[in-house]
Order: structure tokens, then sequence, then C-alpha cells
């Protein structure tokens, strides 16, 4: 099983090539790939009120990457998709049903 700081660093590596300003690549993605590790969906780990909230703030500072977001993936799941793991979360959750295209939903 991959570690998690190997896993921070991933996802902090992909978000901050799509960074929309300096700003975005040396605080926001080291930020949001240490909160991506904890055990909620990645709205509520960042502190944001809904889902809504999140998809605006990745657009504003992740544009190229929010884009290619589908409409029917959670955040978590879209980025740890991109890097080829599977969130901390993910296997813990009880969620899954809702969380659409999960592959874990699919295999239990």
């Amino acid at each position: 099983m991959i570690d998690l700081k190997t896993i921070e660093k991933e996802v902090c590596s992909l978000l901050h090539s799509y960074g929309v300003n300096a700003f975005a690549q040396s605080v926001l993605a080291p930020w949001v790939a240490h909160e991506s590790l904890k055990m909620n969906h990645l709205y509520q780990d960042l502190g944001f009120k809904s889902r809504t909230e999140m998809g605006r703030f990745m657009k504003k500072n992740f544009p190229a990457f929010a884009a290619k977001k589908p409409k029917d993936k959670l955040w978590k799941k879209f980025i740890y998709d991109q890097i080829g793991q599977t969130a901390p979360a993910c296997v813990q959750c009880d969620d899954r049903v809702n969380c659409f295209k999960c592959s874990l939903e699919e295999a239990s």
C-alpha cells in the first residue's frame, strides 16, 4: 500500500500543474492535497459549506483542471482517479452508493 505522504505529494503535484498563479500552486495546492487525506468529502475537509462552493473555488484557482472534471464525479474521487489512487476516505466511506462512478461500490 502506498503511504499517505506519497499520495499527498502526488495530489499536490497534480494540482500545482494546474494552478492559475503562484498562490494557487504554492499555497492552495499543498493545502488541498493535505486536506484530501482526511475522512470526509473534500468540500467538508476544506471547510466549504457545499459542493457548489468547492466547485467555485476549484474553477477560480485550478480552472483547466476543473474543466476536465465530469459533472457526475465528486471532487475527491476525481482528483484521486487522476493520480491512479483511491482516496483514504473512500475505503471506509459509507456513502459509496451516492459517490458517482465509485469503483469500490462496483467491487462490493
